[in-house]
């Protein structure tokens, strides 16, 4: 016979186990998108801008009038900016559709350590980014983005 203690404990140890197989199964098409994001998040910390800009499409185009040298700028004047930078992503949503195509919304919280007067700067910026499956990679084709509460545009 089992004592109570011991009972208790592979109680809980099973009742773990079964619980660990009921959390949500992500597609491999999820998991590579999660990666790309990981992957940008990454090259952006290390100022990899060149990096950050291959994962983005040459035919890039939103709804600013933004292109991939747009972008590329946009990047080069943050990473110019800032000694440092900390990322810390939330991923809202992931859809992907044919396995092809797929939209990430996600909030960043985007903190920078610069030589400015105050020498911090902190941000919180929501994005809806679409994405393209080209050749077996993943690249940005489109993003909408605005400050944490403010309409995406």
């Amino acid at each position: 016979m089992i004592n109570t203690p011991t009972r208790a404990l592979l109680t809980g140890c099973l009742c773990a186990v079964l619980l660990s197989g009921c959390g949500e199964q992500r597609s491999a098409p999820e998991q590579e998108l999660r990666a790309w994001v990981d992957s940008g998040i990454e090259a952006a910390e290390a100022k990899e801008r060149r990096r950050l800009v291959g994962m983005v499409s040459p035919a890039y185009a939103d709804a600013r009038g933004n292109e991939r040298s747009d972008i590329e700028d946009l990047l080069r004047v943050y990473m110019f900016r800032q000694n440092r930078i900390v990322l810390l992503p939330d991923i809202e949503e992931i859809t992907v559709y044919d396995d092809t195509a797929a939209m990430i919304v996600m909030t960043v919280a985007m903190a920078g350590k610069s030589d400015g007067v105050l020498g911090f700067s902190a941000d919180a910026y929501r994005f809806a980014l679409e994405l393209e499956k080209d050749a077996g990679e993943w690249h940005l084709i489109s993003a909408r983005w605005g400050e944490l509460g403010d309409e995406l545009r």
